[in-house]
């Protein structure tokens, strides 16, 4: 015997259908919005991949600025456990963006060949987010507030994040509140500056590390932080290894020397004594 048809079933759920007076799914979402903001410039069938593939990736990283900024000052408030939950959940958006490269891979040298020229000199450097994301983890570089100053309300906000305390100045001082021997430069200092390493913030690190149950709050920061720069580092790995398979050594379009530039980028280190201890303990 037949059982009830699909109609009948939705129906039988009393499930809401008319929505002429009510919010629906793509009114929350904006979808029409969203969905007409891809534009292809060209005819190549390619080229809706690459724009998706983009437009998602700076979702993502709206995303990983909100909970970077909520951390921040969660740290900066002995707030902790709020700040754990925005850190973990970081590092899985730094791994859906690190996946994220997988699809764009599917691309092949001349279907990209076919739509470069029509991305004139834009490209992923030029990213405000993304700059904003490095200067949250500490990689700050006055030359990248450049590309911005034509547009002086993403020139603020860049210029906001390139001002303020990375995420791990605001775990420094966390440290010297709770009594860790952390040099007073590092605690007061020009926030533009890129970061300098000290033995003694190892040294303050390696006390976490060897006494966990005295420091278990400061020991599972040491190692948010940890997985937050190993998520960066497999993103910035995805990425050279998938430019270098579409284009090769290519200059990139937005004047970079493509794939050698990116390999430079490979040899940052966010936090640099969080990885010395390791060689220490």
């Amino acid at each position: 015997m037949a059982g009830p048809t699909p109609e009948r079933i939705v129906r039988q759920e009393k499930a809401q259908l008319d929505f002429s007076q009510a919010m629906s799914y793509g009114d929350y979402l904006q979808l029409d919005a969203l969905l007409s903001a891809q534009q292809p410039r060209s005819p190549a069938h390619d080229e809706l991949l690459f724009i998706v593939q983009h437009q998602t990736s700076e979702l993502w990283m709206k995303l990983a600025l909100h909970e970077l900024a909520a951390a921040r000052r969660c740290i900066a408030a002995d707030t902790l456990n709020a700040a754990f939950k925005m850190t973990t959940r970081v590092s899985r958006i730094l791994e859906q963006l690190v996946h994220a490269w997988d699809v764009l891979a599917t691309m092949t040298p001349p279907e990209y060949s076919a739509m470069r020229p029509y991305l004139a000199s834009s490209s992923g450097f030029q990213s405000y987010q993304y700059r904003c994301i490095e200067f949250n983890l500490g990689n700050k570089n006055a030359a990248m507030l450049k590309p911005h100053e034509h547009r002086p309300d993403l020139l603020a906000m860049v210029r906001a994040a390139y001002e303020a305390p990375s995420l791990y100045d605001e775990a420094l001082r966390l440290l010297a509140r709770r009594g860790l021997e952390i040099p007073a430069s590092h605690l007061v200092r020009d926030w533009t500056q890129p970061y300098a390493a000290s033995d003694a913030v190892t040294a303050a690190w390696l006390e976490v590390y060897r006494h966990p149950q005295q420091h278990w709050d400061l020991y599972q920061l040491a190692e948010e932080l940890v997985d937050i720069e190993d998520a960066f580092r497999l993103w910035r790995f995805r990425h050279v290894s998938t430019v270098e398979r579409i284009i090769g050594f290519k200059r990139g379009t937005g004047g970079t020397s493509g794939v050698a530039y990116l390999r430079k980028m490979l040899d940052v280190v966010l936090f640099p004594e969080l990885w010395h201890a390791r060689t220490e303990l």
